[in-house]
């Protein structure tokens, strides 16, 4: 029997191996076909999931990360960048990419609520929000949609902006990467058999576009990308598609490069943890070592680096961590995958949410009024006729404001305030000038999430150390969250080496307008 058993054990080994293979494997794009014209200072732009500052400046203290210690004593380093809003990397990404914000780019977080198409968008979080709203949905959203279609037209790219006045760039796993190339994505085989993606998939993307195992250029980066290690999207993929680029001087004038690893790490274990940033100066390190020198890497190459967004610590019992919506606001009914007449749909991003009210017949004061009596939500937040409502805990009042109006805030953007600005933590200092605390650059980013979509939706903001869920959510309870307003969740490092410009404000959206200058796009 024992025998039996450590056979049949192997056979599945066996067949999960085959599988996994299977799944991992789809043909390398050539390289050497491709024309580059030479840049005399190439910009690489790496994005270092969840980097924030506190944990990089213990890693660099206690000898852990040389290669970020040395790009800050050889440049400039902002430890307050502003994120965009939500905090989540798709919404985020965007903004880098595009210089506005959600107002404007209309990817209005991880999960959202199409109200035309009657369901739920998902780009991918946990495995029973993933089944919850369609396994091939989530699939098409993430692979195909995201870029084609759900990213507005209205705005233009990085790439499509550097392309306009004939610059080259390169995407190295972005998620988000639309440019003005066409480009084939090959989907592995057992994807394509199981129908969750054609076989091939058409996309515009810069000139070179490398997505784990959809798009890859190094013909040895095969063990790099099983389904185990995230198909692809991992750092030891995207440093070994760069050094090949390298290797084959191939670099265009800019190129985005995406680290993952750090996310996974600090959800599990929580803010302080620097196993994350560990790993990615490691890969900082190799491609440093691709020059004679680190000098020279920083001689030849304009290095950018910055985090997408902070994290939370979330109380570890669950009981008083997790803000259950469909418990909160249980005498509603709530949008299923194929349910019809809901009154209400919520879709969680982690620290925020956005409430859609299907049934026009219920008004915003009575969701809010339940809402705002939960003293672990910082604010609830939403707009009618074109004015944009705020309320906190019970006794405040509301605030209302829009844009437009004769307060000005610290970035120069203009706004029309009534009511109490306390809810938000906004002060006017001496001059009458808008300062920002709590919530930095609060307005303009509130004001680019209530206006990301169509319909009736309520957001809530949660405080920190809570998260919220909803029936199929996955938690991050004792480990580390983020998707809020909160200066926690927002606040990110920006180093830069090899360039003494700097960007005009400590703002990610006006990151993409300072790059073009600096290639020469502008």
């Amino acid at each position: 029997m024992k025998r039996k058993i450590l056979i049949a054990f192997a056979l599945v080994v066996i067949v999960c191996g085959v599988l996994a293979f299977a799944i991992s494997m789809s043909p390398t794009k050539k390289l050497n076909g491709a024309t580059v014209t030479e840049t005399q200072k190439p910009v690489i732009l790496v994005t270092v999931d969840s980097l924030m500052t506190e944990p990089l400046k213990k890693a660099i203290k206690e000898g852990k990360a040389p290669a970020f210690s040395f790009l800050i004593k050889n440049g400039q380093f902002y430890p307050e960048f502003i994120s965009s809003y939500p905090t989540m990397s798709v919404t985020i990404d965007s903004t880098l990419l595009t210089g506005a914000y959600t107002n404007r780019h209309k990817v209005p977080g991880l999960i959202w609520f199409k109200e035309d198409e009657n369901r739920m968008v998902s780009y991918g979080s946990g495995i029973r929000e993933m089944w919850a709203n369609g396994i091939k949905n989530v699939a098409a959203d993430s692979v195909i949609r995201l870029n084609e279609q759900h990213l507005s037209k209205d705005v233009q790219t990085i790439h499509e902006e550097l392309a306009k006045v004939k610059l080259q760039s390169a995407s190295i796993n972005g998620l988000l990467y639309r440019g003005s190339v066409r480009q084939e994505l090959h989907v592995p085989k057992l994807l394509s058999f199981t129908r969750l993606l054609p076989k091939k998939i058409e996309v515009n993307g810069p000139m070179l576009l490398s997505l784990g195992a959809l798009s890859q250029y190094n013909p040895q980066n095969d063990w790099n990308k099983f389904s185990w290690k995230r198909m692809g999207v991992n750092n030891d993929f995207t440093v070994n598609e760069l050094k090949y680029v390298m290797e084959k001087q191939k670099l265009p004038s800019f190129t985005l490069v995406y680290f993952p690893d750090a996310d996974a790490s600090i959800h599990r274990n929580g803010p302080e943890d620097t196993k994350g940033i560990e790993k990615a100066d490691q890969a900082l390190q190799e491609l440093f070592n691709q020059f004679a020198s680190w000098e020279e890497a920083v001689q030849k190459v304009t290095w950018i680096v910055l985090g997408d967004s902070g994290q939370s610590l979330v109380k570890e019992k669950k009981e008083t961590a997790l803000i259950d919506l469909n418990e909160l606001l249980k005498d509603y009914t709530f949008w299923e995958n194929g349910k019809e007449n809901a009154q209400l749909a919520v879709a969680v991003n982690e620290r925020m949410a956005y409430i859609y009210l299907h049934d026009e017949q219920i008004p915003f004061s009575e969701v809010v009024d339940i809402l705002k009596k939960d003293e672990r939500i910082g604010f609830v937040a939403w707009n009618d006729q074109q004015i944009n409502y705020v309320t906190g805990p019970i006794g405040k009042e509301e605030f209302t404001f829009s844009p437009n109006g004769p307060f000005t805030d610290e970035y120069g953007q203009s706004w029309q305030l009534d009511g109490d600005l306390s809810i938000l933590d906004v002060k006017k200092d001496q001059q009458g000038i808008i300062r920002y605390h709590t919530y930095p650059d609060a307005l303009a980013r509130l004001h680019g999430a209530l206006h990301s979509q169509e319909g009736k939706v309520i957001i809530v903001d949660a405080k920190p150390s809570y998260e919220f869920i909803e029936k199929h959510s996955h938690d991050h309870a004792g480990g580390g969250a983020h998707g809020s307003l909160h200066r926690v969740d927002s606040l990110v490092p920006l180093i830069i080496t090899g360039e003494t410009a700097k960007p005009p404000s400590n703002r990610l959206v006006d990151v993409k307008g300072w790059v073009l200058d600096l290639v020469g796009g502008s």
